[in-house]
């Protein structure tokens, strides 16, 4: 287990985070006797804030909370009995079901951004996971800058390196994020409206956008998880049958705290039969898939030019089939019918269908039903992993990642070339590959930890159009990162104008196409601002 900080907390607090956390001593606990409402806000600022979750509960939450008469309650009050109502049905009957009705809210803190993609992986799960766009990782825990210490590496011959390398890494971030604030200062000056917070707040997230990509994957992040016995069911088997030493690791403290508030749910993880096969099933199979793919695909062979997002399989007839399942609730004919009807149709008639079904939507979060589901795209992305990150935590798409290594190259953001940085952000990148080469031998899972959130990696994406619509309004919009930005605009074209889904790509129509905002996050500061005011 990697080194953790431990946070110290006065007799008075201990005594008020006792009735609410299952631990107040480790990374990895859960939530207990609080309001789903509160459990829901909490994370939602968890994921803004620089803050432990336990941290911020204290200093912004308990002041909100009537805890009279709360002094006997403990984190395992009602456990027994819910035991013996779930064991006959779950253990005794197998009802899947039963693991959906009990939810948990876990925080699981200092994990590296290798292992936040694993605890995210999972559909049925709601994740919130503190953002490099809002927080500097120049702070240190402990004295120690924010990155994951595997075990074994630091009791190898290469611990030295990869300690000192590291630090380095995290000492040139600190650098070009000062140094880039201080050139967007003296390149946009402060609008006569905007307040100074409102400024600062805009000066500072695009400077974090640009030198974010300096980061290594073994920075340190907090993720909130909510899920239900069954969907934490699949993901400790996901994570204890992974070849990265931290999700194994991550697994066993999860199950540590599961257990005090759902231990029926997981009994069978516990069982050499269950839980045990289940594991060593998900490790053959991927140890076998691995093996066949490095006898037919040797590493160091030539990389084809590719763009940068490739459609790389669609429906042609997709747009029929999206056409008739919006007409099918409306009618009392069977599908083929309705198809072949469709396919009668002129463009006039079916863009007078696409608009009728779409309707006046208002903004973004008015989306039409799921006649959208009836057709898929398929995508394979090289981007950088800052903008993986982002795209991966869309629940309903069908994703998957090849390893993070150096081989793709990196992206460099326009601003480090404007202000000056481009030598110091380029030798980051020489550092960082040069330390992975280092590693990769000897710790080929572990290696990833040293790669810069630069570097490009490859992932395929697969989607419904209904999904598109969502992730590709939501990810080209001003704000945003350009990194997905980019991916997102260039998913709209080829929806249109490979897969010919004209009237599809014209119902997603707050996909924004205009170019780089010179202060991406300015006009969501200046709502934010007008919203504060309202309730003052």
């Amino acid at each position: 287990m990697s080194f953790y900080v431990a946070e110290e907390f006065t007799d008075h607090e201990r005594d008020i985070l006792r009735r609410y956390f299952t631990n107040l001593d480790g990374p990895v606990f859960a939530l207990v006797n609080l309001p789903e409402v509160v459990k829901g806000a909490l994370f939602a600022r968890y994921s803004r804030s620089s803050k432990s979750l336990r941290r911020l509960f204290l200093d912004e939450f308990v002041g909100e909370l009537d805890i009279t008469g709360d002094d006997g309650i403990d984190a395992t009050v009602g456990v027994r009995r819910a035991e013996e109502l779930y064991e006959r049905v779950f253990l005794e009957y197998g009802d899947d079901s039963v693991a959906q009705l009990g939810g948990v809210h876990l925080a699981c803190e200092q994990a590296s951004n290798l292992l936040t993609k694993l605890l995210e992986w999972g559909r049925l799960m709601s994740y919130l996971e503190q953002s490099t766009r809002y927080i500097a990782y120049d702070q240190r825990l402990g004295g120690r800058f924010r990155y994951h210490r595997d075990t074994a590496v630091l009791r190898s011959g290469l611990a030295t390196r990869y300690v000192g390398d590291m630090d380095r890494l995290f000492e040139v971030y600190s650098d070009l994020l000062g140094r880039a604030q201080d050139h967007l200062r003296q390149q946009i000056p402060k609008a006569p409206g905007d307040s100074d917070f409102v400024y600062r707040n805009a000066i500072k997230a695009k400077a974090l956008d640009a030198v974010r990509g300096v980061l290594p994957a073994g920075a340190l992040s907090n993720v909130g998880i909510y899920g239900s016995g069954q969907a934490y069911e699949a993901l400790v088997l996901r994570l204890r049958s992974h070849p990265l030493p931290e999700a194994r690791a991550y697994a066993e403290l999860m199950m540590d705290e599961l257990r005090k508030v759902i231990p029926s749910f997981l009994r069978r993880l516990d069982l050499p039969e269950r839980g045990g096969v289940w594991a060593e099933y998900l490790a053959d199979t991927r140890e076998a898939t691995a093996a066949l793919a490095a006898a037919w695909f040797p590493t160091g062979q030539d990389q084809p030019d590719m763009p940068t997002v490739s459609l790389v399989d669609f429906d042609p007839a997709g747009e029929v089939k999206v056409l008739a399942a919006m007409l099918y609730p409306h009618v009392d004919q069977p599908e083929s019918v309705i198809r072949r009807r469709v396919e009668q149709l002129g463009t006039e008639d079916r863009l007078q269908l696409v608009r009728a079904y779409n309707g006046t939507r208002g903004n973004r979060r008015h989306r039409p039903g799921r006649a959208l589901e009836a057709t898929d795209y398929r995508f394979d992305v090289l981007a950088d992993y800052g903008a993986f990150r982002d795209l991966q935590r869309h629940r309903l798409l069908t994703i998957e990642w090849q390893p993070l290594t150096p081989q793709h190259g990196f992206v460099q953001p326009s601003l480090i070339d404007e202000a000056g940085l481009g030598d110091a952000y380029t030798g980051a990148m020489e550092r960082s590959a040069e330390l992975y080469h280092a590693l990769a031998d000897e710790f080929p899972t572990q290696a990833g930890y040293a790669v810069s959130l630069a570097y490009r990696l490859r992932f395929s994406m697969q989607f419904n159009a209904r999904e598109a619509m969502h992730l590709l309004e939501l990810r080209s919009v001003p704000q945003g990162h350009p990194s997905y930005r980019s991916v997102a605009q260039q998913m709209h074209r080829l929806i249109a104008e490979q897969a010919g889904h004209h009237a599809i790509a014209e119902m997603m129509q707050f996909v924004d196409h205009s170019d780089e905002a010179e202060l991406e996050r300015l006009e969501a500061e200046r709502r934010s601002e007008e919203r504060r005011q309202s309730l003052t």
